[in-house]
């Protein structure tokens, strides 16, 4: 008999942004490795949660993703779960169950594919990390990408996360040091590795278990990364979740700028609809500056940073590929962002003329 530490992960109901939290159960089983099947169902307080009456707190978790424990070492698990109420229909807060119906309806026939680009700024109490007491640090400038003591801060934190990462199995792409001192990057999507998928619901259960990740090791070195789409006032970057996204029609060679064109024209005429999802707070960060269009602007063009929606020159001249959707803010739910790209760009029927090249 093994006995394995399996850490459930949920998203609760705090509002305006939902936080993750977590508790750990011992699961005796004679497996080898577990999978999502062999995690128990599990009961907690929603009243502690935000997601609950006292009087009637008791939900459920049901384990959606399951990967290895890179903290807690191998034969233990990390499980994300879904949160359902006591008669197992969808919890009000559960905004994964309504990109699971939006995938059923238009998935299969789109195949979209979609990447995660999260920043997120360390703090140490409440300054960034590597700002001085007093004052603000040196312009923005070598700071992105950078190296060197005085240009670079968390590092370390930043590559224990990412090896973490690997290790638990997700689908980490890459890391970068961003433009503002102390602001990091991290990306979740496509990696070429043969057996992986960046469909929509798996890129997004891979993006919480890396946040996940994150918050727990930043308790480590009493470190604390916050994903506020403007964690410092003024003449600094804010933090973003640049999503990178594409269907079939986009990956082919043979529709792919068509495709694009038609996908843009319809993202420009749901824009308010997708920013109501894309994060609290983002009318602080899309302001026009600092590689923003401003919220009430739909902006597309190629190799623009400044555009809502940039299609990357290299997509340009090849004539296919994806295109980046740079609205969402670094708080931004993956899920609810996943959902209206997916409603909006694979939601017209396929068999119309207006959307057989998407």
């Amino acid at each position: 008999m093994n006995l394995a530490q399996v850490t459930y992960i949920w998203i609760d109901g705090t509002v305006p942004t939902k936080t993750l939290r977590s508790k750990v159960k011992i699961v005796p089983h004679t497996k080898e490795h577990l999978t999502v099947e062999d995690i128990p169902q599990w009961n907690f307080d929603g009243s502690s949660t935000y997601q609950a009456m006292g009087h009637d707190s008791d939900l459920t978790l049901n384990a959606v993703c399951v990967v290895d424990d890179p903290i807690l070492g191998m034969g233990n698990y990390l499980a994300l779960c879904e949160v359902l109420n006591p008669d197992g229909t969808p919890h009000m807060s559960n905004t994964r169950a309504k990109l699971v119906e939006v995938m059923e309806k238009f998935g299969k026939a789109h195949d979209p594919w979609i990447g995660f680009e999260q920043e997120y700024t360390l703090f140490k109490g409440q300054q960034p990390l590597g700002w001085p007491d007093r004052g603000y640090p040196a312009p923005q400038g070598p700071f992105y990408c950078g190296v060197g003591a005085d240009e670079v801060f968390g590092r370390h934190l930043v590559e224990e996360h990412a090896q973490a990462c690997l290790d638990a199995g997700i689908m980490l792409y890459g890391t970068n040091a961003e433009v503002m001192p102390g602001q990091w990057e991290f990306q979740i999507g496509y990696r070429g590795v043969e057996g992986e998928s960046a469909d929509p619901l798996t890129a997004s259960d891979h993006l919480w278990l890396a946040r996940w990740l994150l918050y727990r090791l930043g308790e480590d070195y009493d470190i604390t990364a916050t994903l506020h789409p403007k964690p410092v006032k003024g003449d600094w970057n804010g933090a973003g979740k640049h999503t990178n996204f594409s269907t079939r029609a986009m990956r082919d060679p043979k529709t792919g700028m068509e495709a694009i064109n038609k996908a843009i024209k319809l993202l420009e005429a749901r824009h308010n609809d997708h920013i109501k999802v894309y994060g609290h707070d983002l009318e602080l960060r899309l302001t026009g500056k600092h590689e923003t269009a401003n919220i009430s602007q739909f902006i597309a063009g190629v190799g623009n940073r400044g555009a809502s929606i940039r299609i990357p020159r290299p997509v340009a001249s090849k004539g296919y590929g994806y295109i980046e959707d740079r609205r969402p803010g670094a708080n931004a739910n993956p899920y609810e962002v996943a959902t209206v790209l997916v409603e909006t760009i694979c939601g017209v029927p396929v068999n119309t003329k207006e959307q057989c090249a998407i």
